[in-house]
């Protein structure tokens, strides 16, 4: 179950990078803005310097994440495990809030929220049965 929810661990931080590159170093690219339901170069613009400071707590969530990871496969074990735990979790809960603004964001709530469940849940599984 370590395997498993190291991989999930792993990709809900690559997910997190991807959210940060678009957010953070392409935001103002019409193809980006989007894709988050901007309708112009002008919104775009006017909430680059929000999505530039969200990029960047989604690139701090996946670094989390990662060195946590690489944490649990040495004698660090419980501060890798707490660390990831932490991270994924707050990806999670931070999923939810996503979808609590409305149920036209299932989609990105979804995309955000999958990879850190099942490595919450496979980092729970590791955590009983080890």
């Amino acid at each position: 179950m370590g395997i498993l929810a190291a991989v999930f661990v792993g990709l809900a931080a690559l997910v997190h990078v991807y959210i940060f590159v678009l957010e953070s170093l392409r935001w103002r690219h019409p193809a980006t803005w989007k894709v988050f339901g901007l309708s112009s170069q002008q919104d775009a613009d006017t909430t680059a310097p929000l999505a530039y400071n969200q990029g960047f707590y989604n690139l701090f969530l996946a670094i989390g994440a990662a060195i946590g990871i690489v944490l649990v496969f040495t004698p660090a074990y419980a501060a890798g495990f707490a660390l990831a735990l932490f991270s994924t979790g707050s990806m999670l809960a931070a999923a939810l809030v996503l979808l609590s603004t409305g149920r036209s964001r299932l989609r990105s709530a979804s995309i955000q929220g999958t990879f850190p469940l099942l490595g919450v849940i496979f980092l729970l599984i590791t955590l009983v049965t080890r």
